[in-house]
Parts: structure tokens; sequence; C-alpha cells
């Protein structure tokens, strides 16, 4: 299929409702000391989402920092019987994933320039996700085959997985890549993709993965999502130090996968990230959004999978600390007066700060914070500033 022709309906738009602070129900409350039953690394135990839904340098910050509702839709909470945390847990880590199709939207409020050099909104790049609110069209056909598309008022950008097929796409530059992946890279390579979760299920993963005794995990009553009627589960940290407030997941009553995650700092009543169907279908897609043709005239180029993969980050970077106020610090970036000249001049609008640690450029949000240190280190975190300056010193 021609990506011009995604065959995605359009997306449903919906009023953002209210949440007071969440109510503890009786017998729904769990502090991370529950039994659930053990499970698989979330990204063997998903292996669509190692695929289709990678996560960059910013992702890591959120998962460090214990990650990542406009989309609820406006009719009443339905009437579901009552489920406790513990049990909302083990529904999202035991559930079958369904083939699926739908349209997503993701809004990203992080307080952080725009790295994608075009305007967020209208931007088809995937990159622009990391501001502003952008419509992604989503199919999952099984464990390898996976689409999403990122909808832009520019053009339309493309991630498909057939088999040991990997295509990105770029309407804008008229431009295609393909991988070709053996079952051996299967296991280890994350080709390139999105810069934060592009599902609600890739958030919620994230999010669970940061369970832990610094957890309080309780359950907010129910939700319609994307016409479903859906769970309401609440992680929030013990920790007053993270700047991350609550992460809560709307959970399918029937199929029970998330169906929206949001993100919100610390003392705030909006999300500061989320992502959420506005509108999904559980029949199995039709086999040809997988089969991805570039359409005549286009740039087509093989990347090898060396080239896709990115070993030399992991070894770069370096965790201080544990639970919601990790630290990471990522290393041999160059200092922070090199670079292109539009990200220097990016960098020259951020406050100057040093100390014993040394000295570098701040970037400060409600729910994260960087620093960019003259000796080449990124540290950051969903903490405060004298966290990173502390954890600089290492």
């Amino acid at each position: 299929m021609s990506p011009r022709d995604s065959g995605a309906p359009p997306p449903e738009r919906s009023p953002q409702d209210h949440h007071p602070e969440p109510e503890v129900l009786s017998g729904s409350s769990w502090n991370s000391g529950a039994t659930v039953p053990p499970r698989r690394p979330l990204f063997v135990r998903r292996p669509a989402l190692r695929w289709a839904f990678p996560a960059a340098v910013l992702v890591v910050a959120l998962t460090i920092g214990g990650v990542s509702r406009f989309l609820t839709a406006a009719d009443a909470s339905p009437a579901l019987p009552p489920r406790t945390a513990a049990q909302l847990l083990v529904d999202l880590q035991t559930a079958v994933p369904h083939p699926l199709s739908g349209t997503v939207v993701q809004k990203s409020d992080l307080g952080l320039p725009n790295f994608s050099g075009s305007g967020s909104q209208g931007s088809s790049d995937f990159t622009s996700m990391l501001t502003g609110t952008h419509t992604l069209r989503v199919w999952y056909g099984g464990e390898d085959k996976q689409r999403v598309a990122l909808v832009g008022s520019l053009g339309e950008s493309d991630v498909v997985r057939n088999g040991n097929d990997v295509w990105t796409w770029s309407s804008q530059k008229n431009e295609a890549t393909h991988t070709r992946l053996t079952d051996e890279d299967l296991k280890k390579v994350q080709p390139s993709g999105t810069p934060l979760p592009s599902t609600p299920q890739e958030a919620a993963d994230q999010a669970l993965a940061a369970i832990s005794p610094t957890t309080e995990v309780t359950t907010d009553g129910t939700a319609k999502v994307a016409g479903r009627a859906a769970y309401e589960l609440v992680l929030k940290p013990k920790d007053r130090a993270s700047r991350v407030g609550q992460v809560r997941l709307a959970i399918d009553a029937d199929k029970k996968m998330p169906l929206r995650v949001q993100l919100y700092a610390r003392d705030a009543s909006k999300p500061a990230f989320e992502v959420g169907f506005t509108q999904v279908s559980f029949s199995a897609p039709d086999p040809a959004q997988f089969t991805f043709t570039p359409p005549p005239g286009a740039t087509v180029n093989e990347q090898p999978v060396a080239a896709a993969e990115h070993p030399a980050i992991k070894d770069r970077l370096t965790v201080v600390g544990s639970g919601w106020t990790r630290v990471g610090i990522l290393s041999g970036l160059g200092s922070s007066g090199s670079g292109d000249d539009r990200a220097k001049s990016m960098l020259d609008l951020l406050p100057k700060v040093s100390g014993s640690w040394g000295s570098g450029r701040l970037l400060e949000s409600d729910l994260l914070c960087a620093v960019l240190t003259d000796d080449g280190r990124l540290v950051f975190g969903a903490v405060d500033p004298e966290r990173l300056y502390e954890a600089a010193k290492r």
C-alpha cells in the first residue's frame, strides 16, 4: 500500500474534563507490596512496542524519573464492577495483545523548546512530537506486523514493520529508508522511531516499569475513552523530591489494555504529557497496511542494521540514585558551546549555572530538569536542579 493512502478514520475530538485528586477506594490502594505475577521484561513481552515505538533520550529521562486529560469523552463515567489496584495491575500484565487499528492523539507540554525546527502542530516529522499536539494512526497485526503514521498538515511520516523488513517514510522529504533484519537483530536492535511514547501501551509499560516501594498505586473510578468503558489507575511517587505528581492510566474494561496514559507534574492540574486513543477498533487490520511501496520518484535508502542501532548511548549512560528521583548522566555530547548554529543559539538562551560540580546551561520545566555541562555531559531527571548538581559531582 502506498503511504499516501493510509485508510485510517479521521481523529475524534473530545473536550478536556477535570479530575480531582484521586480518591483511594476501599480496598483498592496498593503500595507496591501486593503480590502480582512475575512478568517478563516489558519489551520482550510486547515486541510490537519494542519495534514500532522505540524511545529516544528524552524517553530515557521520563523513564528514569518514573514516567509517563484532554482526550476523555464527555460521557458520564460508566458503571463497572469494582476492581482493586492490584487486580488492575494483574490485568495489565496478563492481557493478551489484540489486533487493532485506531487514531491516537499525543499531547506534549513539557516546557521544552521546539527541537524539530518546524512548527510542531503541522509537522509530520517525528522529532516534532517533543512539543505540541499530534495525531497518529496505528495498526497492530501481531508481533511482526505494526505500523504507525504521524499525520500533519504538512505531510505524513510512517514506521512500518512487516516481518524482518522495517521501513520509515517521510512524505515531506519524499524519502524512504529500508532496513532488513535477521532473527538475531530482532533480539537487540531498535530502529529509529518516535521520541516519545506513541501509544498508550508503550507509555503504560514505561510507567509500570517504575513501580517500586516508592510508589503509591490507587484506583480512581471509571472513565469513557474512545467510546469505551475504562478503569482509572493512578501511580504517585511517595518522594516529594520527584517532579512527577502522578501517572494516570485508563484501562479498557474488556480488553484489559491501556486506552490512555497521562503524566502530571508535581502539584499540576493539567497533564504535561498524554497519549490516548480517540478511536479504536479491535478487528484485524487489512494486511495491506503492512505492505509498504515507495511512491514513484521517492528516494530510497538501504540502511544496514549497524547504522540503525545506537549501542554507544547505553555505554555512555550512567544512572545515579533509584526510584522516581533517579538522575541520568549521558557523556560524550560535546561542550555546551559546540554544535550547529541553531542549537547553539537555543543553548545561549538558557541560563548559565556553575558550582563545585562544574558549569553549564540549565533547562528547567515543571516536570523535567537537565544540565548540559561545559565538559559535554547531559545530566537529567524529573527532579530539582540541586539533585542534578549533586549527581554531576560524580
